[in-house]
């Protein structure tokens, strides 16, 4: 397991692609228990671990997840996802060529059932308005590796929204992507306040794919 940043009170590791971050009734690995067992053992403790979700990753994505260690951790990280103030950094590689860059705005309702997204352009009953900034980085043949800032963190947000314009995630494909034993998206930069210090953290990884 890497880990990419640890004090007191938060953990940040580096999630695999199709890991779980919480379990399910699948049954399969996931990463919260990998990263309490992980402490655990560090920490000589026994019995149960306190770890704090504070946020996900869908399961094909990889990259950066932050865990709390304390319930003090836990209450002001979450704050700070709610009021959206936590920067949140990933890069794709997607189909075509999108324009440079751009805000995308739209509204998604998700079908538990099928565990995936619909997308609108307008406001409507049941669905959460979705908002993205993106900028191309680099173009090459028929892929795009894109930066993207994510103003909100709706389920399949990002895949969605690329899809919907014509450009689905490379191996996303649930959403349109083209055929590949990885998804394209990763979660690459973190930035947010401290639980204690009221320091800016910032926390990224290497961008873990590039166009060939």
């Amino acid at each position: 397991m890497k880990i990419l940043y640890e004090d007191n009170h938060l953990i940040a590791v580096y999630k695999p692609a199709n890991m779980l971050v919480q379990g399910d009734v699948t049954g399969d690995v996931c990463l919260m228990n990998e990263v309490k067992n992980f402490l655990k053992e560090k920490n000589k403790k026994p019995g149960n671990v306190f770890l704090g979700l504070i946020h996900r990753l869908d399961r094909p994505v990889q990259g950066i997840v932050l865990f709390a260690k304390t319930s003090k951790g836990a209450s002001r990280l979450s704050e700070q996802f709610r009021q959206h103030t936590v920067e949140k950094i990933y890069h794709a590689v997607v189909s075509g060529t999108p324009p440079p860059c751009g805000t995308l705005v739209h509204w998604i309702s998700k079908d538990e059932t099928k565990n995936k997204v619909s997308i609108f352009n307008h406001a409507c009953q049941g669905a959460l308005r979705a908002e993205l900034s993106y900028e191309v980085v680099k173009s090459r043949g028929k892929h795009s590796l894109v930066k993207i800032m994510l103003a909100t963190g709706r389920p399949h947000q990002i895949r969605a929204q690329f899809s919907h314009i014509g450009h689905p995630i490379v191996g996303d494909t649930k959403y349109g992507g083209e055929k590949n034993r990885t998804v394209h998206l990763a979660a690459t930069e973190l930035s947010f306040v401290t639980a204690t210090s009221e320091e800016h953290q910032k926390i990224s990884t290497p961008i873990p794919f590039s166009l060939s």
